[in-house]
């Protein structure tokens, strides 16, 4: 009995027209859709984007290379070298984070002593050749020179909360 019914309703296209019946009944609605590059949906300050390297406000990094950001991440896409200055301090050489293994999880941001590593909120980005995916030392610091004022604004946010 059962096999005739579903022969039945595929006769007369009883689930085709359910599902007309739904795309009518929400045409005239008002529409739920962003349209993305001209509107924004509203984002939280703790979300984790694109990373960037901070510098103090005289200019100098400040990054210690202590390697912690490095020995903390689970993906193990930071890398870094360090040697000693003139003034026996330390400073990274090398300090590269390969975006395709990165799973944003902002371990090394949480593991830094000195705030230097942070995930900004930017999250429009692409790549469109091979090698783009790796931040350099260089990059790092000019993304964090970029949206210092956004990063300082969403520390002093999050310290309210602490």
């Amino acid at each position: 009995m059962q096999r005739f019914i579903r022969f039945i309703k595929d006769f007369s296209f009883l689930d085709l027209l359910t599902g007309l019946g739904l795309t009518g009944r929400y045409l005239f609605k008002r529409k739920v859709t962003v349209q993305y590059p001209e509107e924004k949906t509203p984002q939280s300050p703790r979300f984790r984007g694109i990373h960037a390297l901070r510098r103090y406000s005289n200019g100098e990094e400040r990054c210690i290379a202590c390697k912690l950001c490095e020995a903390v991440c689970p993906a193990l896409a930071i890398t870094i070298e360090a040697e000693p200055r003139e003034d026996g301090s330390r400073r990274t050489t090398l300090y590269d984070i390969d975006l395709f293994k990165c799973v944003y999880c902002g371990m090394c941001e949480e593991a830094c002593p000195v705030d230097a590593i942070v995930l900004t909120r930017n999250h429009d980005y692409h790549f469109e050749n091979r090698g783009e995916n790796i931040l350099t030392k260089e990059k790092l610091l000019a993304i964090g020179d970029k949206y210092e004022g956004q990063i300082a604004a969403d520390r002093a946010e999050d310290e309210k909360y602490r």
